[in-house]
């Protein structure tokens, strides 16, 4: 017999797993406002009240889905903050950046094209706080307005780019060009090869 895993509140984490890919699936077809908690109990053939176990709101559900993210940007941010000069905090920002639009294209596509979303994590402090470091790590040592807008452009022009690139492309691959392309929005020299 075998026991299923449960959250904190006892539910099947396959469950909570579950509302949470149906609402990246709906987010992305009719964008995080144009989605109620009821089309996401439709979806799995649940009642209301059990996505209401899980989650109060849209914007709780849509901070569930975006934690795993914030902790690995949170994580890339810190490293990045370690490095020695500006340019080698900006390369280790865009490069662990780039890794993580690469392997997240969906929630890519959520978080740069549908505003109610941008407005939602913007107004959660942890992230306006990850999202403020990020630019102030790619803009560098420019803080005129070229290195903030560089930056801006980085960081939702590689996840638009992530989003939008073709399936058949490799996470391994897309990373490359999109760290590519960062380096020469940013200005950044190809690092040095070692021998």
């Amino acid at each position: 017999m075998t026991t299923a895993v449960v959250d904190e509140k006892g539910w099947p984490v396959a469950t909570r797993r579950r509302l949470l890919d149906a609402a990246m699936n709906l987010f992305s077809q009719y964008s995080f406002a144009g989605t109620s908690l009821q089309m996401i109990a439709d979806e799995l053939d649940l009642t209301k009240a059990a996505i209401y176990y899980h989650f109060r709101t849209r914007e709780q559900l849509l901070i569930a889905l975006m934690e795993p993210i914030l902790s690995e940007i949170g994580a890339v941010v810190e490293t990045a903050e370690r490095q020695r000069g500006a340019r080698a905090r900006a390369e280790a920002m865009l490069t662990g950046y780039a890794d993580i639009v690469a392997r997240n294209r969906a929630l890519a596509a959520v978080t740069t094209f549908d505003p109610s979303v941008r407005r939602v994590l913007r107004n959660q402090p942890e992230w306006a706080a990850v999202i403020d470091r990020q630019l102030a790590l790619l803009a560098g040592t420019d803080s005129a307005v070229p290195g903030a807008i560089n930056a801006a452009v980085v960081l939702t022009g590689l996840a638009g780019a992530a989003s939008t690139a073709p399936r058949r492309l490799d996470d391994d691959t897309l990373r490359t060009h999109l760290v590519d392309v960062g380096r020469r929005t940013l200005g950044l020299p190809e690092p040095a090869r070692r021998r």
